[in-house]
């Protein structure tokens, strides 16, 4: 298998993920992290910020935190996250600190992207360690899923960011 079905069969799997997100009153985003020798899953993650009343549970932070559980070692230089929206500035952090070697995301994000949109900080070259960055696999499914999301809740009345 080419390492871009790879890339597209795991972004799959974080829309799916997403989907589960946007079900439980989530903003929609799905992170898969894998081996990328072998395609072997290691983590998973979806957006929880607001069941877990936590700020930092973001899809890639918790999906980093299964895979450093799972492989023993905080240090993923070998694996590949996909995310369904670019990375903001915490997570791109912490993929850096985490060494991941690859990232590969769906939807650029105009107002908080740290992977090419408004930062380039997974691979900026002053930091210890940079990562290998793919944007835009299947951007528009990714994009649409947010769009929707939004849309919907912008028309409910009370809901916060609604305007009732």
């Amino acid at each position: 298998m080419s390492a871009e079905s790879v890339d597209t069969a795991m972004m799959r799997r974080a829309l799916e993920l997403a989907r589960e997100a946007a079900v439980n009153g989530e903003v929609p985003v799905g992170a898969v992290v894998w081996e990328t020798a072998t395609g072997r899953i290691l983590g998973e993650g979806r957006n929880r910020r607001e069941e877990d009343r936590d700020p930092s549970a973001h899809a890639e932070h918790i999906a980093i935190l299964a895979a450093s559980r799972a492989v023993g070692d905080w240090r993923l230089n070998l694996c590949s996250l996909a995310v369904t929206l670019e990375p903001c500035p915490m997570c791109a952090g912490l993929i850096v600190n985490a060494r991941v070697g690859r990232v590969v995301f769906g939807a650029s994000d105009p107002k908080a992207g740290a992977c090419q949109t408004l930062y380039a900080i997974t691979t900026d070259e002053r930091l210890n360690h940079r990562a290998e960055v793919t944007g835009g696999v299947l951007a528009e499914e990714s994009a649409e899923l947010l769009r929707s999301f939004f849309r919907e809740r912008r028309g409910k009345p009370g809901d916060p960011g609604s305007g009732g």
